[in-house]
């Protein structure tokens, strides 16, 4: 493993530990303390000047950093009026609701806007309970957010078990086995699925699984939930991960890509049928700050910018690239480091044999200037989460880091 050179502030990290985080600054040793402070297109600029590629952001940055038609509508919105009052109607949410439900798969025309991911699901669990649905059933593995309702269905103990009790009647079944969900769903059931998981380590279902799901719900009269929450808008190649058979959920969870890079922005979108409760009572579930206009705009600028732009096909093609040139690599550098390489798209996972070679990994990948995640609910598996604005020189920059850490950690692991 290759030296680091310290460039922390050493202010910095002592503000983490009297403010933020005691565990936070002691990470950031791990990695040289450096600190991003600006960023664009696929890159972050260290304080220090030095350039990373950005193949992680847990997936928050498909069309890249600071993309200039996202910024611009966010600047403009901010200088004109970045906050509403909440009193009176305000067109820049009903904008960028347009915008998100021309995208979404058939039916789903009711938006709920949020700040967070975890929000979304909250969101999803009250409407839920709003129709009677009081079973939650999730998949192990998932993650959906640590909100104490959110936090019900992300079947992680390490995360759960010291904020017990949780939602009652939550239910956690394997993920990809039909049967199980069979033996589960019911008339009072709200299923919670991801169309490939993430944190659970781009874990991709059975082909027909999330069909069965659909008709399974269906049938019984549950609500099917997807949280593309990290898989929509582009990141698999696919608008949705829905498309990629063809589905239409009850509800459908947004987020990470809808910021645009720029402002925080999620979203619950809903059938009519059952955005019922929502939308006849407007005040049944609010927020003061959600659907902010600077978030609105923020959201519709990085929709139409995604289908402007021909994001979704790049995405497909580079995710293509990537992981041929990644499984090309392991194949001949580090059999004995990786178990497998899966992807979708631009959502890539590379399974270590133990966690140890996947943090020395990571460590190794960040020498040579290249960011990655680990996957909070599958601490062997990497994953690469690139934006769809790559150029052939970052692919290049990638590939050849990957090649160098494979070679290094090989003889040494």
């Amino acid at each position: 493993m290759t030296t680091r050179t310290e460039s922390l502030d050493p202010a910095i990290p002592d503000l983490y530990r009297r403010h933020l985080s005691k565990g936070r600054a002691s990470l950031a040793r791990l990695t040289g303390g450096d600190l991003e402070v600006s960023s664009h297109a696929a890159h972050v600029v260290g304080a220090d000047g030095r350039r990373f590629l950005d193949c992680g952001g847990y997936g928050v940055f498909l069309v890249g950093h600071t993309h200039p038609t996202v910024v611009e509508a966010v600047v403009a919105q901010a200088r004109k009026h970045p906050m509403a009052t909440r009193l009176l109607l305000e067109p820049t949410a009903a904008l960028a609701a347009a915008a998100l439900a021309a995208v979404t798969p058939a039916g789903l025309d009711r938006v709920h806007f949020v700040n967070s991911g975890a929000e979304a699901t909250e969101a999803a669990v009250k409407l839920a309970r709003a129709h009677g649905k009081r079973r939650l059933v999730s998949a192990e593995g998932g993650f959906h957010g640590k909100t104490m309702g959110a936090l019900s269905l992300t079947a992680k103990e390490l995360y759960q078990e010291p904020f017990r009790p949780l939602l009652p009647d939550a239910t956690h079944v394997p993920y990809g086995d039909v049967s199980a969900l069979a033996d589960t769903v019911d008339a009072d059931t709200c299923l919670f699925l991801e169309p490939v998981q993430g944190e659970g380590g781009v874990v991709i279902p059975p082909a027909g699984y999330l069909t069965a799901a659909q008709q399974l719900c269906r049938e019984r009269g549950a609500f099917l939930v997807l949280d593309e929450i990290q898989t929509g808008l582009g990141r698999l190649g696919t608008w949705w991960g829905a498309d990629r058979e063809h589905i239409s959920p009850d509800m459908l969870l947004v987020g990470k890509g809808l910021s645009g890079g720029v402002v925080p922005v999620a979203a619950m979108v809903a059938t009519d049928a059952v955005y019922e409760p929502f939308s006849r009572d407007p005040f049944l579930h609010t927020s003061t700050f959600a659907a902010s206009p600077i978030a609105m705009a923020a959201a519709r600028a990085a929709v139409e910018t995604i289908e402007a732009e021909g994001m979704v096909d790049r995405a497909a093609a580079l995710g293509r690239t990537l992981l041929d040139g990644l499984a090309r690599i392991v194949a001949d550098r580090c059999l004995g480091l990786v178990a497998q390489i899966r992807g979708a798209g631009l959502l890539i996972g590379v399974e270590f044999r133990d966690e140890h070679a996947a943090g020395a990994f990571v460590l190794e990948l960040h020498d040579r200037g290249v960011l990655v995640n680990h996957s909070l609910n599958a601490h062997k598996v990497i994953r690469f989460t690139p934006p769809a604005v790559l150029t052939r020189s970052d692919v290049d920059w990638l590939l050849t880091a990957f090649d160098a850490a494979a070679t290094t950690l090989e003889g040494t692991l």
